[in-house]
């Protein structure tokens, strides 16, 4: 899957990164390239976060599918 990430030298020459389609998923690094491979480890937690959430509702919940 591909995500769009907002990268932003901060005043300190660190690099703060987030991921607008994933509420709270964000990172940072002293590098462009350390930020860019910190926030995809946080997006594979996160959505690996999201999959155990689901499997979870599944076995203790009412699931339905609806289409928008």
């Amino acid at each position: 899957m591909r995500y769009e990430i907002v990268l932003e030298k901060e005043e300190d020459g660190r690099y703060s990164v987030h991921v607008p389609s994933l509420p709270g998923c964000h990172s940072w690094g002293a590098t462009r390239e350390e930020a860019v491979a910190n926030i995809k480890e946080a997006i594979a937690g996160y959505l690996e976060v999201l999959k155990e959430r689901a499997e979870e509702y599944r076995r203790t919940g009412e699931t339905l599918e609806v289409e928008v």
